[in-house]
């Protein structure tokens, strides 16, 4: 159930394997997305869940494309939990497009989680070498 305007996007777990990853056909992390991710793992009756979810939106604003915001509700989809082996909610996973994910569990500050977010963003140096070495190969030729 996918939503609009950069907020928090609901996931079940046949859309979780569609756009995050499929766990019935590989037992190895391979992440389907394109651009970073923040996935939190929550249940409408968790206190703590109920902290996180506005900072979730709020910073879903603030990353505006550059990262997806995903929620999975395990009451509703305790398999795609137990896959992870979720065992205490909230946990978020942060998800850079390469690599493993960084799993947190707990409720986090907005501190905390930007500085969460700040690890799977694509690194400005990074960018700049890329860039870089396109602008050197249009100058040589």
């Amino acid at each position: 159930m996918e939503s609009k305007n950069n907020k928090v996007i609901t996931l079940n777990k046949r859309e979780f394997k569609d756009k995050i990853f499929d766990y019935s056909f590989s037992k190895e992390w391979k992440y389907k997305g394109d651009k970073p991710a923040v996935i939190d793992f929550y249940a409408d009756w968790c206190g703590p869940c109920k902290m996180v979810a506005p900072l979730l939106n709020q910073l879903s604003s603030e990353y505006g494309g550059k990262v997806k915001f995903y929620k999975v509700n395990t009451e509703k989809d305790p398999e795609v939990s137990k896959v992870f082996g979720i065992s205490s909610i909230p946990t978020l996973l942060f998800i850079a497009p390469t690599g493993n994910p960084i799993v947190v569990r707990g409720a986090q500050s907005i501190s905390s989680l930007r500085k969460n977010i700040e690890k799977i963003l694509p690194k400005l140096k990074e960018e700049k070498s890329f860039l870089q070495n396109i602008f050197s190969f249009i100058r040589k030729n």
